[in-house]
Formats: C-alpha cells, sequence, structure tokens
C-alpha cells in the first residue's frame, strides 16, 4: 500500500514509536527511526525491520528539544530519502507535579519535545509534500487532548496545543494532497506510563497498585490498557486511501475514556 514511500516516526525506538514504524514497514514504507537508546540494540532493531520487510531503514539520533538539531534531521531524511512522505509525531515526555510545585525546566522540555518538535518537524516536511501532492502527518497526541487530568499542567497544554496544530495544518494541506490527524491514546502500558505510575502514586500518596486500579485504569471504561499494536494499526490507516477524507480529527484509543 505505501511502498516507496518514506516514514520518519520520531520517538521510535521503543513503545509506540516502535510499533508504529513496524507497521508502517510492513506496509513497505521505508522508515527513519529516530530516539535514544543503546547504540547496539538501534542498530539491531534497524536490521531486524529492514530484514523482515525488505525496506531501508534509517536513524537519527536527534535532540528534538533542539531546533538545530531536528533541522539536520530533517535535512538527513531529505538528502538519503528523498524527504518524509509520512511523518509520525510520537516522541514525547511525562512529569506530573501539583501546579504550584511543577518545575518551571520540566514545563520548557514539555513543551518542547511534546509540542514544539511536532511545529518543526512539520514545517520542514510539508514544502516535499506539497511538492508530491501527497502526505500524511499524524501526531501520537492523548485523551488529554481533549480532556485534562490533575497534576499534568504541561502534559495537557502540550497536547490540547497538538490539537490545534493538527487541525490547523489539516486546513492549510487539504488542497494539496497533504492529511493531519491526531491519534488520542488512552493509557498505553509503556515506559512513560510506568514512570507516571511512580510520579503520580508520590504526588498522590498512594501506592502504585492504587494508582493502577483507582486512578489509570479507573478513567477507562473497558479496564484496559491500550497496546502499541492497536496504535499501529489507526496509523497504518490513516495512511491507507480508506482515510484519505479524515483530515483535522482527533481520534480517541482510549476505552471509552473521553465518552464521560
Amino acid at each position: 500500500m505505501l511502498k516507496g514511500k518514506t516514514a520518519l516516526i520520531t520517538g521510535s525506538t521503543s513503545g509506540i514509536g516502535k510499533a508504529v514504524a513496524t507497521r508502517l514497514a510492513r506496509e513497505g514504507c521505508n522508515i527513519v527511526l529516530n530516539g535514544f537508546g543503546d547504540a547496539g540494540e538501534i542498530d539491531a532493531l534497524k536490521r531486524a525491520i529492514a530484514a523482515e520487510y525488505s525496506v531501508m531503514v534509517g536513524y537519527s539520533s536527534a535532540d528534538l528539544t533542539r531546533v538545530p538539531a531536528i533541522e539536520n534531521m530533517m535535512t538527513y531524511v531529505d538528502t538519503e530519502f528523498g524527504g518524509a512522505d509520512i511523518i509520525v509525531n510520537n516522541a514525547g515526555i511525562q512529569h506530573v507535579a501539583p501546579i504550584e510545585d511543577f518545575p518551571v525546566d520540566k514545563w520548557n522540555l514539555i513543551i518542547a519535545l511534546n509540542l514544539s518538535a511536532a511545529f518543526h518537524t512539520t514545517r520542514l516536511a510539508i514544502p516535499g509534500m506539497k511538492k508530491k501532492g501527497w502526505g500524511r502527518i499524524i501526531q501520537t497526541a492523548s485523551a488529554h487532548a481533549l480532556v485534562a487530568s490533575p497534576y499534568k499542567s504541561a502534559y495537557v497544554a502540550a497536547k490540547h496545543g497538538i490539537a490545534g496544530l493538527t487541525k490547523t495544518v489539516a486546513l492549510e494541506g487539504a488542497t494539496h494532497g497533504i492529511r493531519c490527524n491526531a491519534i488520542c491514546p488512552g493509557y498505553v502500558h509503556t515506559p512513560l506510563v510506568d514512570a507516571q505510575i511512580a510520579d503520580t502514586a508520590k504526588a498522590r500518596r498512594i501506592s502504585e497498585e492504587e494508582v493502577i486500579r483507582d486512578v489509570i485504569l479507573d478513567a477507562q471504561p473497558t479496564k484496559e490498557f491500550v497496546t502499541v499494536e492497536q496504535i499501529g494499526e489507526m496509523a497504518a490507516f490513516l495512511c491507507s486511501p480508506a482515510a484519505d477524507q479524515i483530515n483535522g480529527a482527533l481520534l480517541p484509543i482510549d476505552g471509552g475514556w473521553t465518552a464521560h
């Protein structure tokens, strides 16, 4: 379906991003990974995806909180892959604290990585997508793009910002064959959520087991975590012809959380 197209997925060396990269590779996409981690493990991931799906796989270690690093990453994609046909803005970080205690450096970091990085990858990819007359930009947003939770001021602000960015880019790209949508997962069992469980337990002064039962899965009527594979499937669908008229949408995968 996507054979020969190139997908850049940020934060894709583990978790959701890795699942999305693998799923798009299955459709024939060349893949550019981005993220941090052990160099040997990242190289093994590159080789595994390339071998299983017969696609080209590249990697950028760009620190997405730094604009020059993002620009260098996008230049690499242009030079080595002919530009990004698909961008999945997935990289993110979380911190949980009451607003009066929220560290300013954590606020700045979360806004930079969860929101501003998506702006920069998008602004740099759009010209090439317009020339090709086709492009797909997918944001890994969150249910927190639609609703708020206490102690997450920066994350909720960033994800609400992603919602607005998604709609704006969707309108600007609509007549150029470009579609921009946001996947809004509920709680997915990833290393990011594991850290959040610990932080929330500290903030609320309850056990981690109580956080999972009474805070996290309490919000999801199915009482089940979302899986990374389900998000990968949604990303692939949004790149398919069946989704050509889905544009500017905020699509929950949250077990019914935002149905409340």
